[in-house]
């Protein structure tokens, strides 16, 4: 695990190259689709299913960050939008893809998905399908993340989530 002043120091970093932008969060989305696609590639049927819900991974981050910008998800809401975010470009998280590679990033998509959820108790559905990019609709992709969020980080790890997004 990073030393605390490692993770200060990281998150200094980010907060000086300014806001995130619409080019910042593509090229964030680029660069992790093709992390991704070359795990996949590579490991085949090794890692099976798991390189489904992985190749969710960046179009939950952009969706995130769309809704961010929307003048229809409430403040409070984008708070935890942002968070889900932030845990996504972090280097400090549960499973750390410096160490894990790809896999590291199922508990980023589990986080934004818990998040995902949650603002859906004061965000019109269509709101989030307006601002998907992926394949299937967005709330049946939703329910299978959560559906599988246990096999996929451990109940322990999904326990957490579940704790931090009670606000």
């Amino acid at each position: 695990m990073p030393e605390v002043e490692d993770v200060e120091e990281r998150v200094h970093e980010e907060e000086a190259r300014g806001p995130v932008t619409e080019e910042r969060a593509k090229r964030f989305y680029d660069r992790v689709r093709g992390s991704i696609q070359d795990y996949i590639d590579k490991k085949g049927r090794v890692i099976g299913k798991t390189g489904e819900f992985l190749l969710l991974v960046p179009d939950v981050f952009i969706l995130l960050w769309r809704l961010t910008t929307d003048r229809r998800v409430a403040g409070k809401d984008k708070v935890l939008v942002g968070s889900a975010l932030a845990y996504f470009i972090l280097p400090l998280d549960f499973m750390p893809e410096a160490l894990l590679g790809p896999i590291g990033y199922l508990d980023d998509l589990i986080f934004g998905v818990f998040v995902l959820n949650r603002i859906l108790s004061a965000t019109d559905p269509s709101v989030l399908r307006e601002h998907w990019s992926g394949r299937d609709d967005v709330l049946a992709m939703i329910q299978k993340v959560l559906t599988a969020a246990d096999s996929l980080v451990g109940g322990d790890i999904v326990g957490r989530f579940k704790k931090m997004i009670k606000l």
